[in-house]
């Protein structure tokens, strides 16, 4: 079985949830990063990454809004102080927010609001560590692409598919939260045209529906099975995947 092997990893909405989890089974891995930059937006709301960074020397916290254009950049200049002539492996664009707006809730601000955490905020991220992505893709001696060397991985969800759209839309309309994953996806696929001449992978990832504040108790999957799946689709993943949508356990999802 691949294992990932990436030696720098950034880790957006890593405060809680799926984030959360990814930064805690990434620093306990057999091959565990040296370096795990975890974003989060409030500090009072980070208190177990907190924890985390305070037990594994290899988390490193870090402030950010990805939103906010200064704020992306004052994260970028601190990890490339941090990681001098290292580049930067893996981006995982997981912050996002959630909306259950419908038809008759859904405001111009809702849905703006939605869009720029959830589509706009992983391409100013993704823009903003490109240099840092190029310069591990260049310095790493490695044949084709994976998540070893360079990839920009962006956590979107099964409901953004456009043709899947009809047969889970009853049970939730999300207006808001099905329109910026349909974008986000539109994303990676422009992120994995422009970048493949980088050597810079990039690939969509629907988590599944997992027991998160987002996804609630009744989702059927936990946080750590669908973390620990997601790791080992990333271990595998090659060019043969960038520009694809998949679900947590490798499969292709229609777009």
């Amino acid at each position: 079985m691949a294992v990932l092997k990436a030696e720098t990893v950034l880790v957006t909405g890593a405060n809680r949830g799926i984030g959360l989890e990814l930064v805690k089974q990434l620093s306990n891995s057999e091959c565990p990063p040296a370096h795990i930059f975890a974003t989060y937006l409030y500090s009072n709301s980070a208190q177990e990454l907190q924890k985390l960074a305070d037990e594994q020397s290899v988390v490193k916290m870090l402030e950010l809004d990805v939103t906010d254009s200064a704020s992306i950049q004052k994260a970028v200049e601190t990890v490339e102080a941090s990681l001098g002539t290292t580049g930067l492996n893996l981006v995982i664009n997981n912050a996002g927010i959630n909306s259950d707006a419908t038809l008759e809730t859904l405001t111009a601000d809702n849905l703006m609001a939605v869009y720029r955490t959830n589509v706009v905020g992983p391409l100013l991220v993704s823009k903003a560590f490109l240099p840092c992505l190029k310069k591990a893709a260049h310095a790493l001696h490695l044949e084709g692409m994976s998540c070893n060397k360079a990839a920009i991985v962006n956590i979107t969800s099964i409901v953004g598919s456009i043709k899947l759209g009809q047969k889970n839309f009853s049970r939730a309309p999300m207006y808001p939260y099905r329109l910026s994953k349909a974008a986000l996806n539109m994303a990676t696929v422009c992120l994995s045209e422009d970048l493949k001449q980088n050597q810079i992978l990039c690939t969509a990832i629907h988590p599944g529906w997992v027991q998160t504040d987002m996804g609630g108790n009744e989702a059927p999957l936990s946080v750590a099975d669908s973390v620990s799946s997601i790791l080992r689709v990333l271990a595998s993943l090659s060019q043969s995947e960038t520009g694809k949508f998949l679900d947590w356990e490798g499969k292709e999802i229609d777009w």
